[in-house]
């Protein structure tokens, strides 16, 4: 390691401790304010488990919550589009948008000190500007890997939960047709689909819940389509909506919309099915053919250069 690479690590550690000490500094107050708003919600809530913060998320969020306000938005966004990620995710818990924010801030500090303490910088480039700008990529790309981690979980959650709804809709039918009322349904259903996928079982539990709690039907419904983020749950519900204002057969209904569903995830599958030749030619060309052509031609490339080339050297 040498001087220049540890003169950057010196400039890169002062500055990022100035900054936490000016932030901190700064919002002593909000520190405190969110403290009292904490310890208001406690006391109103004395019924609340308390080995709730036993559990590492909350662990992980307690500790990560001094630096979470470094990449956190001002105000707004709990309403914004923001938490609607959060929720079609399965981020449901109050921890995991701080741990989310602190782990912006911590990536956006740790790669580029990484790559001061490992001298890349300084074997790299040979000015100030210049390994600024090497820098700045790293700094970028760590602050936006965990947006890219909360898009790869929200899109793995809605392909389980369109996978498992043909199953979910054909036990609502079954239930439906044994007697029970739709609400009924739904809730066995979320009882039920747990072993096949427990996030669908999670979404037709929460609307059961919100009907407990006085909810109307529409509105639980219009809120599970938020909280999925997929299209055949908005068909879904759409069905069931117009059948209770229509007045029309719930079972037959349902059965239709299981089979046009089994059918969209079929063409899904072949369509997949589809795109797998071409996604394989790259790794061919690439990767295999060469490897190929060294078995098959690398003998006949060492005879020529052992036999032939001496000759024709000797015959010159």
């Amino acid at each position: 390691m040498t001087m220049q690479t540890v003169l950057y690590a010196m400039i890169f550690l002062c500055v990022a401790c100035l900054v936490m000490g000016v932030g901190l500094w700064l919002g002593r107050g909000r520190i405190v304010g969110r403290r009292l708003a904490e310890l208001g919600q406690t006391a109103a809530a004395p019924d609340k488990d308390p080995r709730a913060g036993n559990t590492w998320k909350a662990k992980v969020a307690r500790l990560a919550k001094p630096i979470a306000w470094l990449s956190t938005p001002k105000q707004g966004w709990e309403s914004s589009n923001f938490r609607v990620r959060f929720m079609q995710a399965g981020l449901r818990g109050a921890g995991w948008p701080v741990i989310f924010f602190s782990a912006k801030s911590i990536l956006t500090l740790a790669l580029p000190a990484a790559l001061l303490l490992m001298g890349g910088a300084a074997t790299a480039t040979a000015s100030t500007t210049s390994a600024v700008l090497s820098l700045l990529p790293l700094a970028t790309l760590g602050y936006y890997i965990p947006n890219l981690a909360l898009a790869i979980l929200s899109h793995r959650r809605r392909r389980e939960l369109t996978e498992a709804l043909p199953d979910a809709i054909d036990l609502i039918t079954i239930c439906v047709e044994a007697g029970l009322g739709l609400d009924a349904a739904m809730n066995r259903t979320g009882d039920e689909m747990s072993l096949r996928s427990q996030a669908l079982a999670d979404e037709f539990n929460l609307v059961a819940l919100e009907r407990r709690v006085g909810s109307t039907r529409e509105a639980a419904l219009r809120n599970l389509i938020l909280r999925t983020g997929v299209e055949d749950f908005a068909t879904f519900v759409t069905i069931l909506l117009q059948t209770e204002h229509f007045g029309t057969n719930v079972a037959d209904s349902l059965r239709i919309l299981s089979e046009t569903v089994r059918n969209q995830r079929q063409t899904r599958a072949e369509e997949k099915a589809a795109k797998i030749p071409l996604k394989l030619l790259f790794p061919l060309i690439f990767l295999m053919f060469p490897s190929l052509f060294l078995v098959l031609l690398g003998p006949a490339v060492l005879s020529v250069y052992r036999v032939l080339l001496p000759t024709l050297g000797g015959g010159h």
